[in-house]
Formats: structure tokens, C-alpha cells, sequence
């Protein structure tokens, strides 16, 4: 049986599934994106082709094997996209979560299926169909769970909105422990620059105390002054508008002291590396015009930690 173990998001990372950009398939239509970023690129002809994003997640994978992670990779589905496993299923403390996505998207789990089945079953849940929720909204921290929603009335039309308020019910009832925090995060559905896809587009805790955050990213001020509270404004890195179109809030905890970045993240990598960081920069900006980055693209499994 395949161990589970994550009680946060910077504990050393044991084992973790990495997603793949081989066979992505070609450019896609625009009625067929799925988010303003994709959009924006599918228009301009600036989309990202395959081997551009196969060479940055092969870099994303060297630097995980050489911190003695156990890497495990989808089975290949000829043209379909399979980089961002973080939407696809997400573990908290011993117990695999299915995320439950766009139906569209039900081919990416079948892809990791003979991973999850590795899992001991009674440790498997999916959902029931009306929970919405998918791994980029879903943070366990310690003794919180943070989770992004949205509960605006158009939520159905909003297909940026990705986590509903039954989500978030769900997991307060499957880990009645936890102190599981909600945040209603913007959406839009045509300009990237003001779409929180998920809570990790616009926060992440990073190192024991520390975090990346972007105040515009919340609906409603009190959740982002939940986070200064609990953090300390010090301790949060804040991030401006145009870096988290660039998805600066979507680096990726090796450890509690290495952090994978952009190379390109450079206000990002000087502060980290002042507060003691070792920051692995690798190029990841192709991936990003599908918004999403390193954090998307992992769906860790172990962390060795409490």
C-alpha cells in the first residue's frame, strides 16, 4: 500500500505525482478554454506548444529526484492535457480525495488510477455529485484547512468558479478536527488579471510562518486580514496585480527551507532568498499561459512531518 501523509504544505516531500505535458494535444479552440488566461493566449497565437512544455517539466522533475523525492508520473492519453494534477485529486493527512472536476476532464484521473489504486480503498473518497472541489482551492495547514470558494449567485455560469460552498462543507465534515476556513475568492471569466482561479492563484503558505499573497484576490477584505492575523503582515510576501497574472503565488515547498520558483519571479526570489529560502529557479513561464504553475502540476502524497 502507497503511504499518505500531508498535514501541510511545506513538510519534506516524500512522494508526489507530477503531471506530464507529453501528448497535450493541439492548440485548443477558443470556446473549448477553460479559463481567461488560456483565452488570452489561444487569440494572440502565443499558446504554448508541447516540447517547450515538456523541457519545463522535465526541469520540475530533476529538481524533485534531486532532493530524493519518489516522482510518479500519469499514464499517457494521446492529445489530452494532463499538467495540472492538483485539480484532479488532493490528499489530507492519511485520506486520497477525488477532486470532482470538469466532466471534460474525467480522462485525467483514469491516467492516475494505477497510483490510487496503490491506496488502501478505505482511504479513497469521491465526492457525491453536487460537491464541487478541486486541489488548488484545498490547503491543509497544520490545524487549519484553507479552502478557496465562491458564493456569488451566478455561480453556475462561472466556469472559473471551481469549489462551491457544499466543498467546503464536505471536508469540515470529513475532518471535524480541523479548523477549516473558507475564503471567497474574485472571479472573471475573461481578464486573468482579476481571476482568482483557485485560493493558490492568490495565497500560499510557505516555509513555518511564512506566506505569498495577493489582497485583490479576495471578495471581501476580512478573509485576507484572516490570513495577515494569523501570519503577521511581515511574514507575507504581498504580490501586485500583473505578478499574479504571472502566478508568483504558485511556487512549490520541497521543504520547509526549498522552494521551487520561476526564474523569472525575481522580486519573488530576492525576498525568499533573504528570509533563508533556497530557492531551485527553473523556467516554467510556457506553462503559466494556461494558468497554472508549479503547484497546479504536483499533487503530493507524502510529506514527512507530524
Amino acid at each position: 500500500m502507497l503511504k499518505l501523509h500531508i498535514t501541510n504544505e511545506t513538510d519534506q516531500l516524500e512522494t508526489v505525482i507530477l503531471g506530464t505535458a507529453t501528448s497535450n494535444g493541439p492548440t485548443p479552440k477558443l470556446e473549448e478554454a477553460y479559463d481567461p488566461k488560456s483565452a488570452e493566449h489561444i487569440k494572440a497565437g502565443t499558446y504554448p506548444i508541447e516540447k517547450d512544455m515538456v523541457a519545463e517539466m522535465d526541469a520540475f522533475c530533476a529538481v524533485l529526484q534531486k532532493y530524493g523525492v519518489t516522482v510518479y508520473r500519469p499514464e499517457i492519453i494521446t492529445d489530452c492535457n494532463q499538467i495540472f494534477t492538483r485539480d484532479i485529486g488532493f490528499v489530507i493527512e492519511d485520506t486520497f480525495i477525488k477532486a470532482n472536476i470538469l466532466p471534460d476532464r474525467q480522462e485525467e484521473f483514469q491516467a492516475i488510477e494505477y497510483i490510487v489504486n496503490q491506496i488502501d480503498p478505505k482511504k479513497v473518497i469521491t465526492p457525491p455529485a453536487d460537491v464541487h472541489i478541486e486541489g488548488g482551492d484545498v490547503m491543509p495547514w497544520n490545524d487549519h484547512i484553507f479552502i478557496g470558494t465562491y458564493k456569488g449567485e451566478d455561480y453556475k455560469q462561472q466556469i472559473t468558479a471551481r469549489t462551491n460552498v457544499a466543498g467546503v462543507a464536505f471536508i469540515q465534515k470529513l475532518f471535524p478536527q480541523k479548523k477549516v476556513k473558507e475564503f471567497d475568492l474574485v472571479k472573471s471569466q475573461t481578464e486573468a488579471r482579476d481571476n482568482a482561479l483557485h485560493l493558490d492563484c492568490c495565497f500560499q503558505p510557505i516555509g513555518k510562518d511564512k506566506g505569498i499573497i495577493y489582497k485583490g484576490g479576495f471578495r471581501f477584505e476580512a478573509d485576507y486580514q484572516y490570513l495577515v492575523d494569523l501570519f503577521g503582515k511581515d511574514n507575507l510576501f504581498h504580490i501586485e496585480r500583473e505578478e499574479m497574472y504571472h502566478m508568483f503565488s504558485n511556487i512549490f515547498s520541497i521543504s520547509p527551507e526549498v522552494v521551487v520558483s520561476e526564474k523569472n519571479f525575481t522580486r519573488l526570489n530576492n525576498w525568499l532568498r533573504s528570509q533563508g529560502f533556497t530557492v531551485e529557479e527553473i523556467p516554467y513561464a510556457e506553462i503559466a499561459k494556461q494558468e497554472g504553475l508549479l503547484r497546479c502540476s504536483t499533487l503530493p502524497l507524502s510529506r514527512c512531518g507530524n
